[in-house]
């Protein structure tokens, strides 16, 4: 099954970003472009969980999609020719800038988690560390290894990647300011940096 998803994504609440990037907006220009899932973004805002629970609800296992009275708004202004499901995963950037093997890190991770309980107790983690709630993409001074371990904990299914690879600047394989390869940023911890291997079930439709 072919699947067309964008899961790098950000919210309003993220600096230099549309004051009108919404679920609204993420479910139609979805449906223009084709895409079929879409990453919620900036999961690690409280305003932003609030917004996901207000407007998205629970579909296939781990994916959600815009509450039907919601959607109804939108619903007119996509041609029909355009229309197909959307699903969200709940998704989000953190900036990890940190000094490690004497180098300062600065490096791009997206979260991957399966439920807004999960996004509630990966905010509280994070808000012992540094301020969620000035960005959507916050900035902490949290080694990339410790993020990880946060997500393995915060729940069995959640997941990390790096957000750039060859991006200038966080970038998760260059020597400076990155790591030479993911291997290091899980170097002493007893379990691995696992490559991101998804698993979407199927959109019913």
């Amino acid at each position: 099954m072919k699947i067309i998803a964008d899961l790098h994504i950000h919210s309003h609440y993220s600096r230099a970003t549309s004051k009108d990037l919404n679920f609204e907006q993420l479910y139609k220009w979805a449906q223009l472009k084709g895409v079929q899932v879409v990453g919620s973004g900036d999961i690690a805002h409280p305003g932003w969980l609030e917004e996901m629970r207000e407007k998205l609800e629970p579909a296939e296992a781990g994916l959600f999609r815009l509450k039907a009275e919601v959607a109804a708004d939108v619903d007119p202004e996509i041609p029909p020719a355009c229309r197909g499901e959307v699903r969200f995963m709940l998704a989000g950037e953190i900036s990890n800038i940190y000094k490690k093997f004497d180098k300062v890190r600065k490096i791009h991770n997206v979260v991957f988690l399966p439920s807004l309980e999960a996004v509630e107790t990966f905010q509280i983690e994070l808000e012992k560390i540094g301020n969620i709630r000035s960005d959507g993409r916050p900035i902490l001074g949290l080694d990339a290894r410790d993020l990880f371990e946060i997500v393995l904990e915060t729940d069995p299914q959640a997941y990390l990647i790096p957000a750039h690879i060859w991006t200038p600047g966080f970038l998760s394989l260059a020597p400076n300011p990155g790591l030479t390869g993911s291997r290091n940023v899980s170097k002493t911890s007893p379990r691995t940096f696992l490559p991101w291997r998804p698993a979407f079930p199927p959109i019913r439709r």
